[in-house]
């Protein structure tokens, strides 16, 4: 069995005025599984982006320009989220949401827009 030991005492990473905060259940439970690439991208950005509630403002222009996506992997990423219950959005305001019990099964929008 692996002792674990504190690296870099010095270093020892804390939570202070944002939320940043990803519980272990993200991993354990499934969900960081259940993510594409661009959803986890988004996931993770506004997790860092958000305050001590999960809100943040950021424009879909400002996050496409930082992550390197198009409109509609932003869009898509953005969407997924939604239906997975991770997040909340009203046009303006992401709020990143207390996990669910259990992953919600993947979103994908058909090329004639259907789920």
């Amino acid at each position: 069995m692996i002792t674990k030991r504190i690296l870099k005492p010095d270093r020892v990473r804390s939570i202070e005025k944002g939320f940043s905060f990803i519980p272990h259940r993200f991993l354990k439970d499934g969900f960081l599984a259940s993510l594409t690439q661009e959803e986890l991208l988004l996931y993770l950005f506004l997790v860092l982006a958000s305050d001590r509630h999960g809100l943040s403002f950021y424009a879909y222009d400002c996050i496409c320009t930082l992550l390197r996506f198009s409109v509609d992997e932003y869009i898509e990423a953005r969407d997924a989220l939604i239906h997975k219950d991770l997040i909340a959005f009203d046009g303006s305001i992401f709020q990143v949401l207390h996990l669910p019990m259990e992953p919600v099964g993947a979103y994908r929008k058909s090329r004639r827009g259907q789920k």
